[in-house]
C-alpha cells in the first residue's frame, strides 16, 4: 500500500494566460519552471509543488470543454501553505496588487488548525493562503 505525502500539482484551464502568469508569478511568487508550447502547458513552481496552466484554446485545453467561469469552474479551491504568516504584511502585499482578500480565519489544513485567507485569481479560481498550524502547548 502507499500513502499520500503532499499535493504534487494541480492543473488549471485558463482563458488569459498572461493575466494568470501575472497573478501566480507576480503576486504569489511562483516561477515558470517549464513550457511545452506544442501542447499548451506552462508549469509553475509553487514550493515543492507545481501549478500547471493550460490555455483553453491549446491542444490540452480544448479537451476540457467549456472555459472556466461562474458556471464552469474547474475546482472549488486549492490551498497554498505560505511562510511567514504576517496577516498585515500579506494584506498590504495583496492590496498593492489590487487584490481584496476574504476575511482571515482559523481553518483546518494538512498540518492542523491555523490561520488562512481566501483570494481569487484573475479567472475566479479560489486560492486559500494557509499559515502555520497553531502551536500545541506553546
Amino acid at each position: 500500500m502507499f500513502r499520500i505525502r503532499e499535493i504534487d500539482h494541480i492543473v488549471l484551464r485558463v482563458r488569459d494566460l498572461d493575466a494568470m502568469l501575472g497573478f501566480y508569478c507576480g503576486v504569489l511568487g511562483c516561477l515558470v519552471e517549464r513550457r511545452q508550447e506544442a501542447i499548451g502547458l506552462v508549469q509553475l513552481r509553487a514550493g515543492g509543488s507545481l501549478i500547471d496552466l493550460v490555455p483553453v484554446d491549446g491542444v490540452l485545453g480544448r479537451r476540457g470543454g467549456a472555459p472556466p467561469g461562474a458556471e464552469a469552474r474547474n475546482l472549488d479551491h486549492f490551498c497554498l501553505r505560505i511562510e511567514p504568516w504576517d496577516a498585515d504584511a500579506i494584506a498590504a502585499h495583496l492590496a498593492g496588487h489590487g487584490i481584496v482578500p476574504g476575511e482571515a480565519g482559523r481553518r483546518y489544513g494538512a498540518e492542523g488548525e491555523g490561520p488562512s485567507i481566501y483570494i481569487a485569481d484573475p479567472e475566479g479560481n479560489v486560492v486559500e493562503l494557509k499559515g502555520p498550524p497553531d502551536t500545541v502547548g506553546g
